[in-house]
C-alpha cells in the first residue's frame, strides 16, 4: 500500500470538512421545516406532504447505491472519479434548493403540490449527485488508518454544525417576527431568504472542498484481494450483513432510536410553535439547548464507554433519553405551567440532549466490532455494505415516520390556516412527539440489550484473525482456483 499520501495537511481536512457544512444545513432545512413550511405556511394538507417526503426518502434509497456505482467507474481524465459529480452537485443543490423554498403562496394547491414534489425529487438527487461521491471522497485521501479517522473527525463537526444552524441560527435570521407574522415561522419571505442563503452558503463550501482537496482527485483504493470470495459469499449485498446476527441487534437498535430524530425533524416546529406557544427566540433556544448539550456530552460517553464498555452505555442514554421523554409528556400535559416557565421545558431539553448524545456516538462504533465478527467467520470484511445498510435502515425510518406523521396531523385536526390551534391539536401534538419517542427508545432498549459483545471479545476476535491470517489467505487462494 501506498504511504506518500498517507499523511495530509489541516488545510485539506478542513477544507475537505467544511464539504459538508452546506451540504448538511440544506439537508438539515428539509428536515426541519419542509413540513411546517409546506403545511403551516404553503396551506397542504399534511397526508399530502408526508406521502411526498416519503417518496423523496424512498427516492434516496434507490439513488445513493446507484450514484456510488456510477462515481466508482467514472474515471475523468481531468476530474477523476468524485470532483466533477461533486461540482455539478454544487451547482444543482444550490439551484434547486432556491427553487423550493420560492414556491409561491399565490398558486392553487394542485400547482404547490405539483411544484413541491417536483422540486424536492430534483433537490433529493443533486444532494445525492454532491454526497455520494464527497463521502467516498473521505476514505480515499489518506491510506493511514488514523488519519483517516482525522479526515472523518473533520467532516462530523462540520455536519454537526449543519444540523443546528437551521434551528438555532436560522430562526434568530430568517424568521424574526413583524407585525404582519408575529409568530416568524410562518413569514413565508423567511423561507425565500433561507433558501437563497443556503444555496449561496452551499456554493461556497462546496467550492471550497472541492479546491481544497482537487490535488487528490486521482486518489483511489485499490481492489481488495477478497473482492472474488465476497461476491461468492454474498458479502455484496445488504443480505450478507444481516446474516450477522450481532449487526441485526445494532441495526434495529439504532433504527429505532431514530424515530425520535425524526419525530423531532417532522414535528418538533409545530409541537413548539402551537404546544408551547414559543417565538422564534424561544425555539432557537430550546433547540440550541439540545444541540449543544448533545456536542458537549460526547466526550464523557466516550470516556465512559472506555471504562465500562459500549453496551452498558448505551442502555444508559436510552434509559436517560427514556426518562426524558416521559418529562416531556408531563410538560405536554402541564403546558399552561411550563408556559409561563419555560426553564423547564429546556430542562427537560437538556436531559433528552445529554441523552442522545452518546446514543449518535456508539452505534457506529458497533458496528465496526459486528465486522470484526463478520471477518472472523466469513474471512473478509464488508464496512461499505454495512454502513450502507445502516443508511437505507436511517432513510427507511425518515419516510415512515414522515407519512405516518403527515396523517396524524390531519387526524388531529391540524388546521394550517389558523394561527391558533384547538387545545386538543396542541396538546396532541405533544403527545405524538412524546410518546412516539418514548416508544422508539424502548424498542431500541429491547435490541441493544441483546447485543453481547464486548471488548474482551472483540480482542479474541482480533487476536483469532491474526492467527488464522494464513488459513484465510489459503481460503481465497482455493476460493479462486
Amino acid at each position: 500500500m501506498d504511504k506518500t499520501n498517507s499523511k495530509i495537511s489541516i488545510f485539506v481536512k478542513a477544507g475537505y470538512g467544511i464539504g459538508n457544512l452546506g451540504f448538511g444545513i440544506v439537508f438539515q432545512c428539509i428536515a426541519a421545516y419542509m413540513l411546517f413550511y409546506t403545511t403551516a405556511v404553503l396551506g397542504i394538507k399534511g397526508s399530502y406532504i408526508g406521502t411526498i417526503m416519503a417518496i423523496g426518502v424512498f427516492w434516496d434509497a434507490i439513488t445513493d447505491p446507484l450514484m456510488g456505482y456510477i462515481s466508482d467507474i467514472s474515471n475523468f481524465a481531468k476530474w477523476g472519479r468524485r470532483h466533477l459529480y461533486m461540482l455539478a452537485g454544487t451547482i444543482l443543490i444550490s439551484v434547486f434548493n432556491m427553487f423550493l423554498w420560492h414556491i409561491s403562496t399565490a398558486f392553487s394547491p394542485a400547482v404547490k403540490l405539483g411544484l413541491i414534489l417536483t422540486f424536492l425529487l430534483l433537490l433529493k438527487t443533486s444532494l445525492t449527485v454532491y454526497g455520494t461521491p464527497y463521502t467516498a471522497l473521505g476514505a480515499e485521501l489518506s491510506t493511514d488508518y488514523d488519519e483517516r479517522t482525522s479526515v472523518q473527525s473533520y467532516k462530523s463537526v462540520a455536519f454537526m454544525f449543519g444540523l443546528a444552524f437551521p434551528m438555532v441560527a436560522g430562526l434568530l435570521i430568517f424568521f424574526r417576527p413583524t407585525e404582519q407574522y408575529p409568530i416568524g415561522q410562518l413569514n413565508p419571505a423567511g423561507y425565500s431568504l433561507m433558501g437563497t442563503a443556503t444555496s449561496l452558503l452551499m456554493i461556497l463550501t462546496g467550492s471550497l472542498c472541492i479546491w481544497a482537496t482537487y490535488k487528490y482527485r486521482f486518489n483511489s483504493m485499490p481492489d481488495t484481494k477478497l473482492q472474488s470470495i465476497k461476491k461468492e459469499k454474498g458479502g455484496m449485498s445488504f443480505i450478507g450483513a444481516f446474516k450477522n446476527k450481532y449487526f441485526i441487534y445494532v441495526f434495529f437498535g439504532y433504527l429505532f432510536f431514530n424515530v425520535s430524530s425524526a419525530l423531532i425533524g417532522s414535528i418538533g416546529l409545530h409541537v413548539f410553535t402551537y404546544t408551547f406557544g414559543l417565538d422564534n427566540k424561544g425555539i432557537a433556544l430550546v433547540m440550541g439547548t439540545f444541540f449543544g448539550i448533545s456536542i458537549l456530552s460526547l466526550p464523557y460517553w466516550s470516556v465512559l464507554s472506555k471504562k465500562t464498555d459500549k453496551k452498558p452505555v448505551m442502555l444508559k442514554c436510552l434509559k436517560i433519553s427514556s426518562i426524558a421523554s416521559l418529562l416531556f409528556l408531563m410538560a405536554v400535559l402541564l403546558r399552561i405551567i411550563v408556559m409561563k416557565f419555560n426553564f423547564i421545558l429546556i430542562a427537560v431539553i437538556a436531559i433528552l440532549g445529554f441523552g442522545t448524545g452518546g446514543l449518535f456516538l456508539l452505534p457506529n462504533s458497533m458496528t465496526a466490532d459486528t465486522i470484526d465478527y463478520e471477518e472472523l467467520e466469513q474471512g473478509f470484511r464488508s464496512e461499505g455494505i454495512y454502513y450502507g445498510a445502516l443508511t437505507f435502515g436511517y432513510k427507511i425510518t425518515q419516510s415512515a415516520v414522515l407519512f405516518i406523521v403527515g396523517i396524524l396531523l390531519d387526524v388531529i385536526g391540524f388546521d394550517s390556516s389558523l394561527a391558533m390551534q384547538s387545545t386538543f391539536t396542541t396538546i396532541m401534538l405533544g403527545v405524538i412527539l412524546a410518546v412516539g419517542s418514548l416508544a422508539a427508545f424502548g424498542l431500541s432498549y429491547f435490541s441493544m440489550n441483546k447485543y453481547d459483545l464486548n471488548k474482551e471479545k472483540i480482542e479474541e476476535i482480533q487476536s483469532k484473525i491474526m492467527n488464522n491470517g494464513k488459513d484465510i489467505d489459503t481460503e481465497i487462494e482455493k476460493t479462486n482456483d
